[in-house]
């Protein structure tokens, strides 16, 4: 599970990190990031609209996107805001598809403090 310190759960984090951070994209997922004060943890949030799927392929594509990042959130620069946005072809994605984009997107955005060797 995500640690409590490292989820993103008000608006105006999420509105941030929309509104003043930068994107990368994939075919599957959109990573969106912004900084705040260094001191902070970097918090995580995730998007996953109906447009993905029913209720049941949402929750399974939120609890394969908190595995990969919660693996991940420690390598993550102190102060970062991420929110990951699921796009529809997410729901018929692999963990392992979604992990390699995670990993990319992280990684051409520049947000993390060590790098994570690939698989």
């Amino acid at each position: 599970m995500l640690p409590a310190a490292n989820r993103m759960r008000r608006s105006d984090e999420f509105a941030r990190t929309f509104r003043r951070g930068t994107r990368r994209g994939t075919r599957r997922l959109v990573v969106h990031a912004a900084t705040t004060d260094a001191g902070e943890p970097p918090r995580v949030g995730f998007v996953v609209s109906k447009a993905v799927g029913g209720a049941v392929v949402r929750n399974r594509v939120k609890r394969r996107l908190r595995a990969v990042l919660m693996h991940r959130v420690t390598d993550l620069l102190p102060g970062t805001l991420v929110v990951v946005r699921a796009l529809p072809p997410s729901a018929n994605a692999t963990s392992a598809e979604l992990e390699r984009d995670v990993d990319g997107s992280l990684t051409s955005l520049g947000l993390r403090a060590k790098v994570v060797p690939a698989r």
